[in-house]
């Protein structure tokens, strides 16, 4: 699934290497838009993986971004219990 965003870049992570052949980088998009005569702002975090954790580096904080990503869903067992994650990964 394939969706895009826009906001403002407002936070980016240093590159997380998860295991010796994964690696992360977290950032956070700011997104504001007025619904019902009400400003409502949304902070979007967002991951890159492997080839694409350097792509934040293009962009300064503050700027305006359009962020083309895909909408990921995982499920883990651990000590019995099952968690679900979502992920927002992005590409372009």
């Amino acid at each position: 699934m394939s969706y895009e965003v826009t906001g403002k870049l407002v936070s980016v992570s240093d590159t997380m290497q998860r295991t010796e052949t994964f690696k992360v980088r977290e950032f956070v998009i700011e997104k504001s838009e007025e619904i019902n005569g009400r400003l409502i702002t949304n902070y979007i975090k967002m991951q890159c993986v492997q080839d694409k954790t350097e792509m934040p580096s293009r962009f300064s904080l503050g700027e305006e971004v359009k962020v083309m990503f895909n909408l990921k869903g995982n499920k883990s067992e651990r000590d019995g219990k099952i968690n679900y994650f979502t992920n927002l990964d992005a590409w372009r």
